[in-house]
């Protein structure tokens, strides 16, 4: 296995690190992990033995060109939170709560698609596994002074009240699981989005990350729509 590259100063740390971050760092460590390890050009949030644990709570573009490298010589976990439930609590500019709401969104195991797509290029790879953790987020959010005769917010914070569930990715057929066994083949994007109801778009998503990492194989048209099939057993891990 390639050696560790050593030739840059890592690139984050902890000055930045946000409370939804830092909770689910600590949900997620086990005795005997280190923190915020220096691993060739880049700060791994936890380094367990030989594996780096990556939790990312934004846009996960930002992680290729650090997985492109850890996944040469490092076998690497990462999370992904899902708010399946939020509560957003508004404060005033002073920081004083003036009411509180649950948020009428909540995010399922496909949502992750949205994040799943930049990462596309590795989700094959042996060293990667991902979870998903779905989780109770609350949003803070803070009164702006007024501007031109107008109020408006912005989110402060965000931090986790519970983890509810955590599914893993690890082995390609695990992606299989977004499809039900009971939908025959060939079908659809429209076909899967009726099995699994959700928007046309978002099996689309789902068609296009399970075929990149190789376990749908586009066979034919029906009109203009692509025709898929399975492209390993119908085994997997991860469950809607």
């Amino acid at each position: 296995m390639p050696s560790e590259p050593t030739d840059r100063a890592p690139r984050i740390g902890l000055l930045n690190e946000k409370p939804l971050h830092a909770a689910l760092k600590r949900w997620a460590a086990e005795d005997g992990d280190r923190f915020e390890v220096p691993v060739g050009r880049y700060v791994a949030d936890i380094v367990r033995g030989d594996q780096v644990i990556e939790i990312q709570t934004g846009s996960t573009s930002v992680l290729k060109r650090k997985l492109s490298s850890l996944l040469g010589y490092r076998s690497v976990r990462l999370l992904l939170p899902l708010p399946a439930r939020k509560t957003v609590r508004m404060l005033d500019e002073d920081g004083k709560e003036i009411r509180s709401r649950r948020s009428p969104k909540r995010a399922s195991l496909i949502d992750a698609f949205d994040e799943l797509i930049p990462l596309r290029a590795f989700l094959g790879d042996p060293n990667l596994s991902i979870d998903l953790v779905l989780i109770h987020e609350e949003e803070i959010r803070r009164r702006r002074p007024a501007r031109r005769g107008r109020r408006d917010w912005r989110v402060e914070e965000r931090r986790l009240v519970e983890v509810f569930d955590c599914v893993s990715l690890h082995h390609p057929a695990d992606y299989l699981a977004f499809v039900p066994c009971s939908l025959p083949e060939p079908f659809s994007t429209a076909d899967l989005a009726a099995a699994i109801a959700c928007p046309r778009a978002t099996a689309r998503k789902i068609a296009y990350v399970l075929r990149e990492v190789g376990v749908l194989v586009p066979v034919g048209k029906r009109g203009n729509a692509i025709l898929y099939e399975r492209g390993f057993g119908q085994e997997g891990s991860a469950a809607r």
